[in-house]
């Protein structure tokens, strides 16, 4: 009997427990998904409430050229609407109660406003500016204003770089800023950052690369051209002093900043086999080049392997130091100058040059003027090219 009254009340309060704690576990469960229930109840109605007011946008004041007050709130509307749950009076209906209620659209002032929306039954009203200084800066200011308490509950001000062609990226970033939307802080450090904007710019699937053949036209002057015409008897050539070239050039980029490129750059050309010289050269230059306009100058070393000879002047005439034939010193100076019966000698000069790359799709037409400065006189040439290459 005493192991039965033992073992009953042992045995009873462990099983009573148990169902206890069941029972909590079942109460909590309960509570935790009312709650839940009632809180997306409380957020749905919240947002449709939200959703009913009526928003409205006038003209928005700029001095950005090529927009206007009534196109910059156009854009304001728009981005608004894209970017929030308030029902946005669109621009139909908002030119229709412009015209019925006799509103002034150019209104930006607070009381203004406020009128306006009673007037129009908006619960909200959209103002601000979009204005450019310097054309250094473009300041983007958002504000919207409660009609029933005729206040000023939220304003974005952003100063962002002088880029119009971002307008749109910019006013979506101001009107989301004034929602406490989220923004896609990468494109908004590109637009306000000047630094992160130009390497924007040199991303290298853009970077212009313009090595490819060349076919061009030199042209000589001074000494220079009256030595290429004088006959061959005499150390000339018998020729014309403009001669085809043909030839490559190899370039690489050593330096991308922002829009711009530093340039090296080799290139060999032959010249005069329209005459039946052959001439070659090779040139080095370093330059810069503008990657969004193709704009490029450069300048360097080029390198020229042409027939030579010593000789000298006598009353006015050329003649090889050869010539010469008297037992006694010849007292005439001895220059070095072109001769068609000379010997191949390297000579030198420095080549200024500058151009601009075309673009048609992906092909590419670099077009260059150049000029070779000496005291036999100047050279002057143009070329162009073709490739389809960005690197």
């Amino acid at each position: 009997m005493r192991v039965s009254v033992l073992f009953t009340p042992t045995c009873q309060p462990t099983f009573t427990s148990s169902k206890h704690k069941k029972t909590i576990a079942m109460k909590t469960q309960n509570f935790f998904f009312s709650f839940l229930l009632f809180a997306g109840i409380i957020i749905n109605v919240t947002n449709h409430a939200k959703a009913q007011e009526k928003v409205a946008v006038l003209n928005i004041y700029t001095n950005l050229p090529g927009y206007s007050s009534l196109t910059m709130g156009n854009l304001y509307r728009i981005e608004l609407a894209k970017n929030s749950s308030y029902s946005v009076i669109d621009r139909w209906d908002m030119n229709t109660l412009i015209t019925e209620k006799k509103i002034n659209a150019d209104c930006n002032n607070t009381q203004c406003l406020t009128e306006i929306g009673n007037v129009i039954g908006a619960d909200k009203m959209i103002t601000g500016s979009v204005e450019a200084y310097s054309n250094n800066t473009i300041m983007i200011t958002v504000r919207m204003i409660n009609v029933d308490s005729a206040k000023a509950i939220k304003t974005t001000v952003t100063d962002y770089i002088y880029n119009p062609a971002e307008i749109v990226s910019m006013i979506d970033i101001s009107i989301r800023e004034m929602l406490g939307s989220s923004v896609d802080q990468n494109l908004k450090t590109k637009l306000t950052d000047k630094n992160a904007f130009a390497a924007s710019q040199n991303v290298r699937s853009n970077r212009l690369n313009a090595s490819g053949p060349r076919i061009g036209l030199t042209v000589l002057t001074g000494d220079n051209a009256d030595i290429m015409q004088q006959p061959q008897q005499l150390g000339g050539f018998d020729g014309y002093p403009a001669m085809f070239q043909f030839g490559y050039q190899f370039e690489a980029q050593y330096l991308n900043e922002g829009s711009f490129q530093a340039l090296f750059e080799f290139i060999p050309l032959i010249t005069g086999l329209d005459q039946g010289l052959f001439i070659p050269s090779f040139t080095m230059m370093n330059g810069l080049r503008n990657n969004r306009s193709g704009w490029e100058f450069a300048f360097g070393p080029t390198v020229v392997l042409n027939k030579m000879s010593n000789g000298y002047y006598s009353e006015g005439e050329w003649h090889l130091a050869s010539d010469w034939t008297d037992t006694i010193p010849n007292p005439n100076y001895l220059v070095t100058r072109t001769d068609s019966r000379g010997d191949y000698k390297l000579t030198s000069g420095f080549v200024f040059a500058f151009g601009k790359t075309f673009r048609s799709g992906n092909l590419n037409i670099p077009v260059n003027l150049y000029a070779i400065p000496s005291k036999e006189g100047i050279r002057f040439g143009a070329s162009f090219g073709y490739n389809s290459k960005n690197r």
